[in-house]
């Protein structure tokens, strides 16, 4: 399902990956912010609610989860992105 995210992305959406500290380290989209699922009910409020998010984890299970979270937390504007290793085929690479 993409929501026009390639153009949420283009337009500034902030890519929040929920995977843990450890498999973001392994690898991860460029510019993406790394707050884990197991976190997201602490630390939302280092998030703008003004801004759009993308949610994406390794499956997309965690990415719907913490959509969820965060739409509960007053969160307007937050889609689920699923796998980020999909996610990665619709960011505009920046060289």
């Amino acid at each position: 399902l993409d929501y026009g995210l390639a153009e949420k992305i283009a337009n500034g959406a902030v890519i929040l990956d929920v995977r843990t500290e450890k498999e973001f380290k392994m690898d991860h989209i460029d510019g993406s912010i790394n707050i884990s699922l197991g976190t997201i009910r602490e630390r939302y409020i280092e998030l703008d609610t003004n801004r759009t998010y993308i949610t994406c984890c390794s499956h997309g299970l965690r990415s719907v989860k913490a959509l969820a979270i965060l739409k509960e937390r007053g969160f307007r504007n937050v889609f689920n992105g699923g796998a980020w290793v999909d996610l990665e085929k619709i960011v505009p690479k920046n060289k």
